[in-house]
């Protein structure tokens, strides 16, 4: 067996890749379009997540798909509260700006996904002195996910702004699990030619310059 047999991609390839990675957005509730995300499609994005590299071939993920609209519901009631908490952490003169943000989609997306770390609850390869590299391996799921998604024209939106626990109890996730991002999916409006919140001038777009050393700080 050749195992080193891998396909190896041409420039015109990377090209695109490039223009996704470029071209990926978070897309906010309003935007959604009220139609289901076709099934070959919905597909494509979840292989996607499962061919996510994760430290010692853990594969730590898990994946629950909300339609339901009552427990989208009840989520949506904790980001209001989190939300509400959220305010007066930023400066006085930022938070008028925050309350205008439209900062989820969880009702107006067709699909949510909630993504889950599952700790393998024993060693792990690669896991043994930085045993964290189990969640940043959950976290490149996501990345997939929204890469594939981009590249399917689908719009996603990360909701951060949620009590995980009760997420997990509305989820009724298993207790040893983590919630690591949940997400709104669907077909959108059109995508934004730079990130909503660098069009807003919230943050600015961190540099090479700003962002990268060599050898040592």
């Amino acid at each position: 067996m050749d195992i080193l047999n891998g396909k190896l991609f041409t420039a015109a390839e990377a090209t695109v890749l490039e223009d996704v990675i470029v071209n990926r957005r978070d897309v906010r509730g309003n935007r959604f379009l009220d139609k289901p995300i076709a099934p070959d499609t919905l597909n494509k994005i979840l292989d996607a997540a499962l061919h996510a590299p994760s430290v010692g071939f853990s594969q730590p993920w898990e994946f629950v798909l909300i339609e339901d609209n009552h427990l989208k519901q009840q989520i949506r009631d904790s980001f209001a509260a989190e939300n509400e908490k959220a305010i007066s952490l930023f400066d006085a003169d930022k938070q008028p700006e925050y309350i205008r943000l439209k900062l989820e989609g969880i009702l107006e997306a067709p699909l949510n996904i909630a993504v889950f770390y599952k700790p393998a609850g024993k060693p792990v390869l690669g896991q043994t002195s930085m045993e964290e590299v189990g969640l940043y391996s959950v976290v490149c799921a996501v990345q997939n996910i929204w890469l594939m998604a981009r590249a399917l024209n689908v719009g996603v939106g990360w909701v951060s702004i949620l009590d995980p626990e009760q997420v997990k109890n509305i989820l009724k996730a298993p207790e040893e699990n983590k919630l690591v991002a949940y997400l709104c999916l669907g077909y959108t409006d059109g995508f934004y030619t730079s990130p909503e919140l660098e069009l807003l001038q919230w943050e600015k777009r961190k540099m090479k310059d700003t962002a990268v050393f060599y050898n040592t700080y």
